[in-house]
């Protein structure tokens, strides 16, 4: 009888070690783990998105003289009493705008600021309007935000830019068996794509060039080692089990 318990002890023992080991420890799941108590990270990136192929641009010019400004501010009709809202402007596959009076007008690469630049410099250069004022918004800014993140979805952003971990927290947050150290960005740039690999659990992430995201970039949280299996139909619950199982019956055989 003494044997007996002894077996199951050891059964016992063995499956305590694979529930401890299958959990998560504070490496696993808790943000910035280098950074130190009081520590100055100083933010020196000056990051602002450039224009691509495919950005939707409002576009509003303003100056003293409101019916000069008319023949630039092009209005959509909405209703049958002359109400509407601004057109808006693609950039084209060439990287230009189709503007009024200007014709094409190339903003791709630029920064929004640099775009309200060069129409004030062609309004002003050609004698078209004195010191104009030039509001340009980024109408389809928008990120994806997939994996293991409670809400993932395409969220749209309504300022010039937006960090990771802004983004992550209008997601709701990594879920707890999504993989920190492992979260890749997904940049397109005419055409062109490059993947990105960071780390939030180090202060590093701060310096890192996809720290800022750009529009249409795609944030993927990878699937930790838990998720996984877990997914796979091997989850801990069912190891247990199965390890209870084999560990009890060994110990019934060397008991006879």
């Amino acid at each position: 009888m003494k044997t007996y318990f002894s077996k199951i002890n050891i059964a016992f023992v063995i499956i305590s070690f694979f529930t401890f080991t299958s959990c998560y420890t504070k490496k696993d799941v808790v943000y910035f783990q280098n950074a130190k108590d009081f520590e100055t990270i100083v933010d020196t990136d000056t990051f602002r998105a450039k224009l691509k192929v495919g950005d939707v641009l409002s576009i509003n010019i303003s100056t003293l003289n409101l019916e000069v400004t008319k023949p630039y501010n092009l209005v959509e009709t909405t209703d049958g009493e002359g109400g509407g809202q601004l057109i808006d402007y693609l950039i084209d596959s060439d990287g230009n705008i189709d503007y009024p009076v200007l014709g094409k007008v190339k903003m791709i690469g630029l920064t929004v600021e640099e775009a309200k630049q060069l129409l004030k410099k062609k309004f002003e250069d050609g004698g078209l309007l004195k010191d104009p004022v030039v509001i340009i918004r980024i109408k389809n800014y928008r990120i994806s935000i997939l994996g293991w993140v409670a809400q993932p979805g395409v969220y749209p952003i309504t300022g010039e830019r937006i960090s990771i971990l802004e983004a992550i927290a209008m997601a709701g947050d990594l879920q707890i068996n999504g993989k920190r150290k492992d979260v890749t960005v997904i940049r397109d740039f005419n055409g062109t794509k490059t993947y990105t690999r960071i780390d939030l659990t180090s202060k590093e992430v701060f310096k890192s060039p996809v720290y800022y995201l750009t529009q249409n970039d795609i944030v993927y949280i990878h699937p930790n080692r838990g998720a996984i299996s877990a997914a796979s139909g091997d989850s801990r619950i069912g190891l247990i089990s199965s390890l209870a199982s084999i560990a009890l019956s060994v110990a019934l055989i060397f008991t006879r």
